[in-house]
């Protein structure tokens, strides 16, 4: 019988790349096929997967511009290029200009604990 990894070994390379500048995706070695989040199994077969480094770009599937809110933010699913869909924030000057289908690109942060993580920015 073999360990089981725990939640924060399975998201350890994800925050490591995170620090690199760097978004690391998880994809099945059966099928090739990348998913988000990170997991020790595929989501699709069950079997082995591996790290990439993944091109960080993609577009909006969905958005949501919370304007009460101070500062205002846009909340969005993003479908990478890759093909997973990954919920994040938009980062941008001007959030009336944010739209389903535009061409987003990470860039990393400091979340509230301090690590960095991916916001996404228009092309």
């Amino acid at each position: 019988m073999t360990a089981e990894a725990s939640p924060a070994d399975e998201t350890a390379n994800f925050f490591d790349g995170a620090e690199r500048g760097v978004l690391m995706l998880k994809r099945c070695l059966d099928t090739g096929k990348a998913f988000h989040y990170p997991r020790e199994r595929s989501p699709f077969t069950g079997g082995a997967t591996e790290w990439f480094e993944a091109s960080g770009k993609g577009a909006i599937y969905s958005c949501s511009v919370s304007h009460r809110a101070d500062p205002p933010y846009c909340l969005a699913y993003v479908k990478l290029d890759e093909g997973p869909i990954m919920m994040s924030n938009i980062l941008a000057d001007d959030l009336t200009a944010v739209a389903i289908g535009q061409r987003v690109q990470a860039t990393f942060q400091p979340g509230p604990d301090g690590r960095q993580i991916p916001f996404f920015t228009p092309e």
